[in-house]
């Protein structure tokens, strides 16, 4: 029997289907913050994101600030599903991280409410947005 497998390409990279990416996020959603959480029990950012890279085979250090300079470097207007977006919210430099899934959405581990899916436009997130990066290749989603 023969399986199939959805990619799509997009100016000329190859990535996991949004549909795939946003099912592994959504089994996830509503899971607590937890600060150094990286399991189903709770996450803080920069684990949510490792948990979900992990089922791609995909390693990333541990840290937002570490995982920021993974990769490389991807323009705001480029930004593909399955992209690292990365942000200041303490005024400190990279603090947060979470993973765009398309249409203007990206998933993170909020510390209010969570595994969430959120707006890159909200006026909280678009201010405080500071850079992408992409890790993935398509050998890491085939």
């Amino acid at each position: 029997m023969l399986a199939a497998v959805m990619v799509f390409t997009f100016a000329g990279s190859v990535f996991a289907s949004e549909k795939d990416l946003r099912e592994k996020v959504e089994k996830v959603v509503g899971t607590p913050y937890k600060y150094g959480g990286t399991t189903t029990k709770g996450f803080d950012c920069s684990g949510f994101v490792i948990h979900i890279f992990n089922q791609y085979n995909v390693n990333l250090p541990r840290t937002s600030s570490a995982q920021a300079k993974k990769g490389t470097k991807v323009e705001r207007s480029d930004l593909q599903p399955g992209d690292l977006v990365f942000f200041n919210t303490s005024g400190k430099g990279i603090s947060h991280a979470g993973i765009y899934l398309g249409d203007g959405e990206f998933a993170h581990s909020s510390s209010s409410k969570g595994v969430t899916i959120s707006k890159m436009s909200s006026s909280y997130y678009d201010k405080r947005f500071v850079t992408a990066r992409r890790v993935t290749t398509s050998k890491n989603f085939i």
